[in-house]
């Protein structure tokens, strides 16, 4: 699923002399949930012996969505705000405030000139796409914290799983400067689109986010799927 070194992603907090950390998943529903169940592995990279020129495919899949495609990563370090929902009542409300956007020049005019929030969820709040860290992407089901098994701390996300890079319409806002010519020309169907580059697509177009203990990267993690 995704492979990521200490040295691309320096928050990564592994335990001990670890610095590489596999991400796996299996490409079946699992009951009680239906989602694909997954797996996380600490290694040292030196530690790594031969290393396969093309790695094997599952054999078959629950859906083809479930089989990424092979592709390199680009880590890019951004500033990722919160979704609106995670924010508190009065943070809310001035997000709703015209004026207050007006005073800073941003631009919230025509179809966000009455609901200005949304520019805020399109534009600024919570980067989409697969990412380290950062924000989860609420809209399923409103915040609400997750804890360990173990010591009972509030998880935080390690990772998006998203099917998409950036949204269409506005939201390619967020397509990279490379490609935001092909982000406004391209047809937006599942596997044949530049924002999809890995052609991962979990549930209907959703994310699936692995979130982990903060005291011990030790303690079982935990995933959901929104």
């Amino acid at each position: 699923m995704a492979q990521l070194f200490l040295r691309d992603v320096p928050l990564l907090r592994p335990p001990g002399q670890a610095d590489l950390l596999q991400i796996l998943w299996c490409p079946y529903e699992h009951e009680p949930d239906y989602k694909p169940s997954t797996a996380l592995f600490w290694r040292s990279a030196e530690e790594v012996g031969d290393i396969l020129a093309a790695p094997p495919e599952p054999y078959e899949a629950d859906y083809p969505g479930y089989v990424p495609e092979p592709c390199m990563l680009a880590p890019e370090a951004i500033t990722d705000y919160p979704n609106s929902l995670d924010l508190s009542p009065d943070l809310q409300r001035m997000l709703d405030d015209r004026n207050r956007w007006q005073t800073a020049d941003a631009d919230v005019g025509g179809s966000y000139a009455d609901y200005p929030r949304d520019f805020y969820a399109v534009h600024l709040g919570n980067a989409p796409g697969w990412k380290v860290g950062g924000w989860p992407p609420w809209g399923r089901t409103d915040p609400y914290p997750r804890y360990c098994a173990v010591c009972e701390a509030h998880m935080v996300p390690l990772l998006t799983i998203a099917s998409w890079e950036w949204d269409g319409g506005d939201g390619h806002s967020w397509a990279p400067q490379e490609d935001q010519a092909v982000a406004l020309a391209a047809s937006h169907y599942a596997g044949q689109d530049p924002s999809q580059p890995t052609r991962v697509e979990v549930g209907s177009t959703d994310n699936m986010q692995i979130y982990v203990c903060p005291t011990s990267p030790r303690h079982p993690h935990t995933d959901l799927i929104q």
